[in-house]
């Protein structure tokens, strides 16, 4: 494989797996011997301490690692300091419905209303911290009981679950036949 080859595949590798990996497994990748491996790994090491670059290569035993250099950091604290941008499906702004109206509620009864499962929906509102485990329901299996946050409250403006909007029967009526639908759909899978 051609040098510049190799070490575009080694830094995609290490990109992508974002923690060490061992230079033997990156010779197998880039079908050299460890030696010739070591020598392209020495070069990139160089070309990204010399380069007004970003990121460095560490070397952890037998193994290389990609990590970002020191003087970056500030960077990164501000990128990740800033507020995950929510991304609130159909399906996930159903399921907070269901646990802002009926809390504590258990993932077996929100299953129960809508009919399908909920797991993914369930940790994505857990991801975002508009729901929280509120403890176990007194029965057999000590299923987790679920409610709102406090950020859900700012979220959606409220100050307390009290001053969530009514539910009107036509709506309702209406969330029962999606959940209905949703239900076919998996069946027809």
């Amino acid at each position: 494989m051609k040098r510049t080859r190799a070490e575009a595949a080694i830094e995609a590798v290490l990109f992508t797996m974002g923690e060490s990996v061992e230079i033997s497994r990156l010779a197998d990748v880039i079908e050299e011997d460890v030696k010739t491996t070591k020598e392209i790994l020495l070069h990139m090491e160089e070309r990204y301490r010399k380069e007004e670059r970003g990121i460095i290569l560490t070397r952890l035993d037998n193994a290389v690692q990609l990590c970002t250099k020191e003087e970056m950091y500030e960077y990164v604290i501000k990128i990740a300091r800033a507020p995950k941008k929510m991304s609130l499906t159909d399906t996930v702004l159903e399921t907070l419905s269901i646990i802002a109206y009926k809390q504590p509620v258990t993932r077996a009864e929100i299953e129960r209303v809508r009919g399908v499962n909920c797991d993914h929906a369930i940790n994505k509102l857990l991801e975002y911290d508009l729901i929280t485990e509120l403890g176990r329901l007194d029965a057999p299996g000590r299923p987790l009981l679920f409610g709102t946050t406090e950020q859900f409250l700012r979220c959606f403006g409220v100050k307390s679950i009290e001053e969530l909007p009514e539910l009107n029967p036509v709506q309702l009526e209406k969330f029962k036949q999606q959940a209905e639908a949703e239900v076919q759909l998996q069946l027809d899978i």
